[in-house]
């Protein structure tokens, strides 16, 4: 048993920072894997001087979600580690299920770990989560990006995401917690072939006859991920070749951007999109290419939040006036996720999109030289319908407008994706 824990122990540490963070954050949910994490974690944690932190996400979706967050209370208790349930309440019926409550676990997760100075989240995906990953993106023929699965590590709204344990099975995760005498909650949705995970994982207990299991499939999402961070380089030197940053908008050089391999024009547009509208997840392949159609038909679209205006050679990607239209915000707080305006106090200053009713109150916008539709969604200060400023738009009137200070430089953001 203590070979067998010493090995899982080496596995998870290698993987991690080689400093630890100060305060680290651990998702529990109760199953196997979560719990295996949370105990080999905190001995890790212990031995380095580290504050770990554990929250469970209770998403609402079944009765027993509130007793089991209990329970990882109570593990955490014993281990003398701080743990607090976060609740989601936000599932309207609509969509994809699946999709909004990973969205929604993930949005929780950080901001819980903002708000108690949290660096780090580590997360209990293992192997098989990796294999099964794998097996569903290649039934939706991804790429590269999409096969070399899940990183390790990542960046999530300024919060490190933490994947120690995709080297380790789920089998390897339950022997250990079986010999410790450790329980663990069994979510029965792990058995409801609704869902395209579980029937990924029931097809690969059937590939095992062709060497095709979890451990080699994680081989070759590594392979894979090689491929990716070569591509990425490739896509970085390239787009600053054919972009420009303008503002907050990029502009694209068409000529320079078609003479590109499509799948670096694919990852350049991805990237645009990431940068303006928010890094989520990527747009569909079929909205993607539609895009790169107009861009070599100048073409105006728009996806994921966008906008895509042609102008002559360019092609000018701003944020959509329709994806802002509800925004708002004080002076001085953050505007759309990335913009912060700050000028003289001013009582009743608001700040919302520019729009149709305030381009035509800024006379000199056409000497930017910018496609109308970049400014009408650029932020600017009102005073109820008075206009004033727009500081993006030419009109500054004593404002500024600045990207937030966690947002990336473009170009360097490409890495990311």
């Amino acid at each position: 048993m203590t070979e067998h824990a010493d090995k899982l122990r080496a596995d998870i540490r290698a993987r991690l920072p080689e400093k630890l963070p100060a305060r680290l954050g651990v998702a529990v949910s109760g199953g196997g894997d979560s719990v295996a994490l949370l105990l080999l974690l905190n001995e890790i944690a212990q031995s380095e001087n580290a504050e770990l932190f554990v929250a469970t996400v209770d998403h609402g979706l079944r009765p027993e979600a509130a007793a089991e967050a209990v329970k990882v209370g109570e593990l955490a208790a014993r281990l003398g580690v701080p743990h607090q349930t976060l609740v989601w309440d936000g599932w309207t019926g609509d969509g994809n299920l699946q999709d909004h409550a990973r969205q929604a676990r993930y949005r929780l997760l950080t901001e819980w770990a903002r708000r108690n100075a949290i660096s780090a989240i580590a997360l209990g995906h293992t192997a098989d989560d990796q294999a099964e990953t794998f097996l569903m993106r290649l039934g939706r023929a991804s790429g590269v990006t999409g096969l070399a699965g899940m990183p390790a590590v990542r960046d999530q709204d300024g919060v490190t995401l933490l994947r120690p344990m995709l080297k380790i099975t789920r089998k390897q995760l339950r022997d250990y917690l079986t010999a410790k005498g450790v329980e663990w909650i069994e979510d029965p949705s792990n058995h409801d072939l609704r869902f395209d995970r579980i029937k990924a994982r029931q097809a690969l207990s059937g590939l095992e006859g062709l060497g095709i299991t979890a451990g080699s499939l994680t081989r070759v999402t590594e392979n894979l991920a090689q491929a990716r961070e070569a591509l990425v380089r490739y896509t970085q030197e390239s787009a600053r070749k054919v972009s420009m940053v303008d503002a907050g908008d990029i502009c694209l050089d068409r000529r320079g951007i078609q003479d590109l391999p499509q799948e670096i024009q694919r990852r350049i547009l991805v990237g645009c999109v990431a940068w303006i509208a928010g890094a989520g997840y990527p747009p569909r392949q079929s909205s993607v290419d539609q895009a790169l159609n107009a861009i070599d038909e100048g073409k105006g679209t728009s996806i994921g939040g966008c906008l895509l205006v042609p102008q002559g050679n360019k092609m000018w990607i701003c944020r959509e006036l329709n994806a802002v239209l509800g925004e708002s915000a004080n002076p001085g707080e953050l505007w759309d996720k990335r913009w912060i305006l700050s000028g003289p106090s001013v009582a009743g200053a608001e700040i919302r999109p520019l729009g149709d009713k305030g381009l035509p109150k800024v006379p000199d916008w056409r000497e930017l030289g910018k496609p109308r539709a970049a400014l009408l969604s650029s932020p600017a200060v009102w005073i109820g319908d008075d206009l004033l400023a727009a500081p993006l738009a030419g009109f500054s009137n004593g404002w500024m407008a600045e990207l937030a200070q966690e947002t990336p430089e473009f170009h360097s953001s490409l890495l990311s994706h």
